[in-house]
């Protein structure tokens, strides 16, 4: 009976096994099948079968050749999973291997220290023996099922560490795609192989034989018992240290980045403004002096020369083309809609834009750059997504929306327009995915943006409806103190 239930904990825990490896590398590479739950369930029982397969041809044995043979080959199997049932494998797979038979080891030891101090209740049951107050068979039973229950302590217990610590891993890694660099990949591995090479020479002389019987380390050496746990703990922190540490990593280099292009932004913004401007003014000056000349033109002319009258008329309505298309209060934001309007209609000659909705008052405590930002930026994705779905149907009606309106102290700025309703997100962003080819590059725009909102305690939020995109940014009209700038 014992037999038999010592047969079924080594399978409950090779196919626990095999759901833990199944869900760390699910979470970083995409399946190759198409239903995800199957691919990870044949996953999870090709790996039970294969250990149990190497538990049985390799049993216990203390020979160290046989010991790192045995971890080689079930290095190999992991190995074999990930290339066989996932798409993708790059340079990740490498860490996620490594880490999972770290961790997996690591745990394992771990375990290990609360089935030695569980040891004890033997030493009371011989105890009780020797004083006469249980038989040898009730001694026997007693040993029979402390036995079997300190196992399945021991084996809930590691199952319960490896499961947290890859759960630890996976939500501290949240970009999942980013595609690591070759000495980014050397400061994920150490760790992971410190870990491993401890457990693999506390595999090695953890038991030896003395007089033909097994010996433990921990009973030669009994301060081992602290020092080891020590020893492997520190071990497993500094992995999940070291991942959480290169996650932040990642998101500050983000940041830095897309401070640095928001800071380019602006300062081509503010010398395309003072050019746009200065030739704007210069127009205006042209056209109010070269309508005054029209005019008294026109009226030399007289009547008599009807086509000269209507050529002069035709002279005058151009004239009056050269005003902005756009006027929202705001100069830098009728600049930027005006420049945007002029380019996009050279690709998309028939897209609307919308901005008659879209106002802002003389008195606004934004500042009109964190305003140009958001416009523009929001400006550049619309576009995009238009160029995109007018490129893949070219029927297709395109347009774009933008409108503010403000309650209390709040304003909300809204973008609208038209894409081809296909939406793109990574669990782990907060923001659709783009198509630029430089995955640094991905969500600048929208990082930007969110990054401006929140210099006014404000947030930023999207959402689809059907083929319509809509971007809504949320502000405090107040004026920022000298340490939010």
């Amino acid at each position: 009976m014992y037999d038999v239930l010592n047969v079924c904990l080594d399978v409950i825990v090779a196919l626990g096994q095999g759901y833990c490896l199944q869900y760390f590398l699910g979470s970083f590479l995409e399946g190759r099948g198409n239903d995800r739950r199957n691919n990870g369930l044949l996953v999870m029982v090709v790996y039970g079968v294969l250990r149990l397969g190497i538990n049985f041809i390799m049993s216990s044995n203390f020979e160290s050749f046989r010991i790192i043979g045995k971890m080689a080959l079930l290095s190999v199997v992991v190995v074999l999973l990930a290339l066989l049932f996932y798409k993708g494998v790059c340079a990740i797979t490498a860490f996620l291997v490594v880490t999972y038979i770290a961790v997996s080891e690591i745990t394992f030891f771990l375990s290990y220290v609360f089935l030695q101090l569980g040891g004890n209740l033997f030493d009371l049951w011989v105890w009780l023996l020797e004083k006469g107050y249980i038989t040898v068979d009730t001694f026997e039973w007693i040993v029979q099922i402390s036995a079997t229950f300190l196992q399945i302590i021991f084996y809930g217990i590691f199952l319960v560490l490896l499961y947290f610590a890859l759960w630890k891993i996976i939500r501290s890694f949240s970009d999942k795609d980013y595609r690591i660099q070759r000495t980014e990949m050397y400061f994920l591995l150490v760790p992971g192989m410190v870990g491993l090479l401890i457990c693999v020479l506390l595999r090695i002389i953890m038991i030896t034989i003395e007089n033909d019987m097994p010996k433990l380390l921990y009973d030669r050496y009994p301060i081992l018992t602290i020092i080891v746990p020590a020893i492997l703990i520190l071990s497993l922190l500094s992995i999940l240290y070291v991942v959480k540490t290169f996650q932040n990593m990642i998101v500050l280099n983000r940041e830095k980045n897309s401070r640095i292009i928001l800071e380019k932004q602006i300062g081509s913004m503010q010398e395309h403004m003072e050019e746009m401007e200065h030739i704007y003014s210069g127009i205006r000056s042209m056209k109010h002096d070269m309508k005054n000349t029209l005019s008294v033109i026109m009226q030399l002319a007289g009547k008599e020369e009807e086509e000269l009258q209507t050529y002069l008329v035709e002279l005058n309505q151009n004239f009056d083309r050269l005003e902005f298309q756009f006027k929202t209060g705001n100069t830098v934001v009728d600049t930027l809609l005006n420049m945007k309007y002029h380019e996009v209609i050279r690709t998309i000659p028939d897209i609307r834009i919308d901005a008659e909705r879209l106002l802002f008052s003389e008195n606004m405590n934004i500042q009109s750059y964190d305003v140009g930002v958001i416009i523009g930026n929001a400006l550049d994705n619309a576009i995009e997504a238009c160029k995109k779905l007018k490129s893949e149907k070219q029927e297709a009606e395109t347009f774009i929306r933008i409108s503010t309106f403000k309650k209390g102290k709040m304003i909300f700025i809204e973008v609208e327009n038209s894409f081809n309703g296909k939406v793109v997100k990574k669990k782990q962003s907060e923001f659709p995915a783009t198509d630029k080819t430089d995955i640094r590059e991905h969500g600048i725009g929208f990082l930007n943006i969110k990054h401006t909102a929140e210099k006014y305690h404000g947030a930023v939020d999207w959402s689809v409806d059907g083929k319509v995109f809509i971007l809504s940014v949320m502000m405090k009209d107040e004026r920022r103190t000298e340490n939010e700038y």
